[in-house]
């Protein structure tokens, strides 16, 4: 009978050395922790450390907020002209957008439709950061005043997750118009008596927040979210004075009146349909 060949320390282990699969840790920005992905996945996409919320794409976002097979989408198909044939740093427009379609699987940054959030119809638009930084061109503004017609013409509360780089550069005064265009509809929406709730996540900024994502009846934010026109930096250059702590934050924005709530990830299905139920919608 053989021998057994004695195992021997390596100042670790006996056993075989694994090597550890690509791919199933994070750090997490907020705690700077590791964390698996796993275990963030499980929490909707948030920090089980400390709390911290991931960005999250359109397609997740609506997973999370309604309810099982309920949205009913519209205008998927809608995507822009490329109304100013714009051409920048050796490439064009038509093709970046070609590019984030591939890579992303999405056609534009923002997704509308109708759902039921805990058994409440409403009209739903997501905008979506992984497409071109969820930045608002013309398909967006349309998006949007077509989900305010919508939610007017059957009587439904309407809930918008917004998360924005701002104004899309590339369609310039066509894209700055949807400012306008957007904010005018949400008038005529408030003039039906109709509930607009939006909620702001990490970021929201520029064009987005100077329109309709400061608009609403009632303004939720996720958690720590960046919220402004212009970024801190841009800001304290300009001015050249020290901002204060937590600028631009959503702590921050209800400490002094911006925004009515911070509400985590979790509990959003439940605290928009208590505000859908409380304002008898």
């Amino acid at each position: 009978m053989a021998k057994k060949t004695k195992k021997t320390w390596d100042g670790y282990s006996l056993k075989p050395k694994r090597e550890m699969p690509e791919g199933l840790w994070l750090k997490c920005p907020g705690c700077e922790h590791l964390i698996y992905k796993s275990s963030v996945r499980e929490n909707l996409n948030v920090c089980p450390e400390c709390n911290h919320h991931f960005r999250i794409n359109a397609e997740t976002r609506i997973k999370y907020f309604t309810d099982q097979d309920s949205f009913q989408e519209f205008l998927v198909d809608l995507k822009t002209s490329d109304p100013l044939k714009f051409k920048y740093k050796g490439t064009t427009y038509k093709k970046r957008l070609k590019e984030s379609e591939k890579k992303t699987g999405a056609t534009e940054a923002m997704r509308i439709g109708k759902t039921f959030v805990k058994g409440r119809p409403v009209i739903l638009a997501v905008m979506d950061s992984t497409f071109f930084m969820g930045s608002m061109g013309a398909v967006v503004g349309e998006k949007f005043c077509v989900a305010v017609d919508k939610a007017i013409e059957e009587s439904l509360p309407f809930v918008v997750f917004c998360c924005s780089g701002g104004a899309r550069m590339h369609e310039g005064v066509v894209s700055l118009g949807q400012m306008a265009k957007t904010s005018a509809a949400l008038a005529k929406f408030n003039d039906t008596g109709g509930l607009y709730i939006p909620v702001l996540t990490d970021p929201t900024t520029g064009g987005v927040t100077a329109s309709f994502a400061m608009l609403g009846d009632v303004i939720i934010s996720e958690p720590e979210a960046l919220v402004g026109f212009a970024g801190p930096r841009t800001i304290r250059e300009t001015i050249k004075i020290e901002l204060p702590e937590g600028f631009q934050t959503a702590e921050f924005l209800l400490e002094h009146g911006f925004i009515d709530m911070i509400v985590h990830r979790k509990d959003l299905r439940s605290e928009i349909a208590r505000l859908i139920d409380y304002c008898k919608k």
